[in-house]
């Protein structure tokens, strides 16, 4: 017999951790609610909760149903472990406290998600931790800020909401050079587009509530990377209480074999609909790395399988009111802080990915109030585009 082959993404997307059948030979994954897991063997309780053997003893630590859903992101992301938490920013949170302490010092970018961002700017100096934001396209910028030397080089791409471009592999390399940990947002291009561990990352995160999930049902956020890594970050998550709810972890895991079909299908809409809005008379710029105009798109080529599901423009006017104007007209979109649904998503990062921070900080990270962040969804193109026209016309 030959060897075995391995398996592509949207076979692992069904697959993995469900290769077995579960308790009283069920075929889908069981969501376990209890608290406790008792044991009549004191011993086997003793080595199962000192990790001897498989098993649980408290869902605060560890659940059946949480377990299934961290093992299928582990699989898609190419990750030795993983842990989960309550919600994107809950496992970001855990992530840089369990690997920060006074004194350590944090390099990233200006325009990462709004509430990263306010870590950056508020709540890491709280505890004495240092943290420099370097203009995110200036990649030399990034690497002589990485070489003065920092513990944590954290990175977004593409970024959220004005879809910039970094190159994992070339700012990777300089944190592996300065004995940084290199962490990596990868929510905007799912496992499916983009493998930051298999380009030099150390720890990948994602908002498992956006296109994991896919269908804005349930929460989630999880962190997949080395053994030793995602035990600091287990261990600060398990005290802390940070916990994704066996229900919150059976609807993504249930969303997530879904999840290639999903992207795919984002990834045509989008990069058909960002050549139609780079054409039409009644929009300015558009933000999208299939785009041979963007700034990064030889980057993306490189780095990603697939362009993504997201895109940002300007409509002509150029004002927060002419956006929310146009914004109103649409009847293909929700108007909601949220993306990475099947259904197309759409709103000013006033009110979506920025709605933490100030006008004055929106625009010192070069976020224009005239933005407009589209989420596409699963939707026929044709349909989307048509309400698109109608909406800028």
């Amino acid at each position: 017999m030959g060897q075995d082959r391995k398996r592509a993404m949207g076979t692992e997307a069904v697959w993995a951790g469900e290769d077995r059948l579960f308790e009283g030979n069920a075929t889908q994954v069981p969501v376990v609610h209890s608290v406790s897991f008792g044991y009549d063997d004191m011993d086997e309780w003793m080595d199962v909760a000192l990790g001897n053997r498989p098993g649980h003893i408290y869902s605060r630590n560890t659940n059946p149903t949480v377990s299934v859903f961290e093992e299928k992101i582990r699989v898609l992301e190419g990750g030795e472990a993983a842990t989960s938490a309550s919600s994107g920013m809950g496992i970001i949170s855990n992530a840089l406290f369990s690997l920060l302490a006074p004194g350590d010092r944090v390099v990233s970018v200006k325009d990462t998600y709004g509430g990263t961002n306010r870590m950056f700017t508020e709540f890491l100096p709280r505890v004495k931790v240092d943290v420099t934001l370097c203009d995110t396209m200036d990649h030399e910028a990034i690497e002589a800020e990485v070489a003065r030397g920092c513990k944590i080089l954290y990175l977004e791409t593409p970024t959220n909401p004005t879809i910039r471009i970094l190159d994992l592999e070339r700012l990777s390399r300089a944190g592996k050079a300065a004995g940084a940990t290199v962490l990596v947002d990868n929510t905007f291009a799912t496992p499916i587009n983009q493998n930051p561990l298999a380009l030099g990352a150390d720890l990948v995160l994602h908002s498992a509530t956006k296109y994991l999930g896919g269908h804005a049902d349930a929460l989630g956020g999880v962190a997949v990377g080395s053994r030793e890594l995602i035990k600091t970050v287990y261990s600060y998550r398990e005290i802390v209480g940070n916990v994704l709810d066996p229900m919150g972890a059976y609807l993504i895991l249930r969303g997530m074999k879904t999840l290639a079909l999903r992207v795919e299908r984002q990834n045509a809409n989008a990069l058909e609909i960002a050549r139609f809005l780079e054409g039409h008379p009644g929009v300015e710029r558009v933000f999208y790395p299939g785009l041979e105009s963007h700034p990064g798109h030889g980057i993306a080529r490189r780095q990603m399988r697939g362009f993504g599901g997201m895109l940002s423009f300007v409509a002509r006017g150029g004002t927060y009111e002419d956006a929310c104007r146009m914004l109103s007209r649409l009847r293909l979109a929700k108007r909601a802080a949220n993306l990475g649904a099947v259904e197309t998503i759409a709103g000013p990062p006033a009110t979506t990915s920025h709605v933490e921070c100030t006008r004055e900080e929106r625009a010192a990270m070069g976020i224009p109030e005239s933005l407009i962040r589209y989420s596409v969804g699963i939707e026929d193109a044709a349909d989307l585009m048509a309400d698109l026209d109608r909406a800028l016309a």
